[in-house]
């Protein structure tokens, strides 16, 4: 897994790592998603994680509970906000997508809640 959480988004949406435009614009979406991650109870809930270049790791944000989809999760939403696609049809798949995968992350999350709970 790419450590940097901007890389791996950049490289995601077919920014090349060295094309700095628009890295303000990303950072400001990606710290949004961090937010409705939180939200949701997925990553640290001691604090708000955001990012503020590609010095951010994703093991920052998973700590020890490293969970799935999230990367892809990311993507999804990165993409309606900062590249959304122009036909429709693509764009309900994709918000499809992200509330089925905000749910398994939910349901994972509280999944892992209960074995540490009987654990």
């Amino acid at each position: 897994m790419e450590d940097s959480v901007l890389n791996t988004m950049k490289r995601a949406l077919g920014i090349p790592l060295d094309y700095d435009a628009f890295d303000s614009e990303l950072i400001m979406f990606i710290n949004s998603i961090f937010a409705r991650l939180k939200q949701l109870g997925i990553g640290p809930q001691d604090e708000f994680y955001k990012i503020s270049g590609e010095n951010e790791k994703w093991a920052d944000f998973f700590g020890e509970l490293e969970y799935p989809d999230v990367q892809s999760y990311m993507y999804l939403r990165l993409r309606l906000l900062f590249d959304p696609p122009q036909n429709s049809f693509v764009v309900s798949s994709f918000k499809e997508q992200a509330q089925e995968t905000e749910w398994r992350l939910t349901v994972f999350h509280d999944e892992a809640l209960d074995a540490v709970r009987e654990g």
